[in-house]
């Protein structure tokens, strides 16, 4: 049988420039696979009603990033709606996005996590933090990068900036050294990439301009931290309940070791993303990985 897949891109949010970026190659590879592909570029819940009343979709495949895409908003909606989808569901990506959350998850499964402090941006900004310079400051709840920011000095504070003060922030120490990514397939992680970014760090130009940032793959480090990459990948992809894929970034030194900066759950498709590169080197091919997560794809059932 030929099956319906509804392609969701756009969004709702500081994302959705990646999503609109990923969804030709996306659609281009289902149709590969012999899927037949609606594409819906999402701005309005009502018009996405409409168009799931009319094509009656057999999956959802989830094209959106970050916060209403793969925060578990898109999930709850769609397992209400009995509608498959691709990527994880509704707990495993609300605690993902999470990024407190996922290291509380983390350090209780045996994985290290940096020493960090929630708090409001106001808070921040008023010099009610008790986190030693250098630190790193990120919004609890967002993804590619937005909203990150080193802070080696009180001088550096300056560069800090939210337009919500309310808005929820995580404040950690600065873990210099290798940034190393680990994809999780199936529950089962084989390689890692390390990132050399010519910017400070893998922020989100250099995660989506080609040229700045160079992808070693596998990472030459040590057999034994690439073996420890892996297995804290695997655990957390497993302790969350991911479905399918997920992505862990990390930090190594020979001080700290490997200490995790945060998963994934639906982790960038574009032609620079990191998955689909680890994928072919492990001779996935992209429409391969595609299918995949359709195959896979699933809802709470009632």
């Amino acid at each position: 049988m030929n099956r319906k897949v509804l392609l969701l891109y756009g969004g709702f949010s500081a994302e959705k420039e990646v999503s609109i970026n990923s969804k030709s190659d996306t659609a281009n590879a289902l149709k590969s696979s012999g899927y037949t592909v609606i594409e819906h570029n999402l701005t309005d819940v009502w018009k996405l009603l409409d168009v799931i009343k009319k094509e009656k979709p057999d999956v959802v495949y989830n094209g959106l990033y970050g916060n209403w895409g793969e925060d578990g908003e898109l999930q709850g909606f769609l397992d209400m709606l009995q509608i498959p989808y691709t990527h994880s569901g509704l707990r495993a990506s609300a605690l993902g996005m999470d990024k407190q959350l996922t290291k509380l998850i983390a350090a209780a499964n045996g994985i290290k996590v940096a020493n960090g402090k929630k708090m409001l941006a106001g808070d921040y900004l008023k010099n009610n933090c008790s986190i030693p310079y250098p630190h790193v400051i990120k919004p609890v709840s967002d993804g590619s990068s937005v909203g990150v920011f080193i802070v080696k000095t009180e001088a550096d504070k300056v560069k800090v900036q939210y337009s919500d003060e309310s808005l929820e922030v995580l404040v950690e120490e600065f873990i210099d050294g290798h940034e190393l990514t680990v994809m999780c397939l199936n529950g089962k992680s084989s390689v890692v990439t390390e990132l050399c970014a010519k910017n400070e760090f893998y922020d989100y130009e250099a995660k989506y301009t080609d040229g700045v940032t160079q992808h070693i793959l596998p990472a030459p480090i040590p057999s034994d931290v690439a073996e420890t990459c892996c297995r804290y990948a695997e655990t957390l992809h497993n302790a969350l309940g991911c479905n399918t894929l997920s992505r862990c970034d990390f930090r190594y030194n020979t001080k700290d070791g490997v200490v995790l900066l945060e998963i994934n759950t639906a982790p960038g498709m574009t032609a620079l993303s990191l998955v689909p590169e680890q994928a072919k080197y492990l001779g996935i091919t992209y429409a391969e990985l595609c299918d995949m997560l359709v195959k896979n794809a699933k809802c709470r059932e009632r």
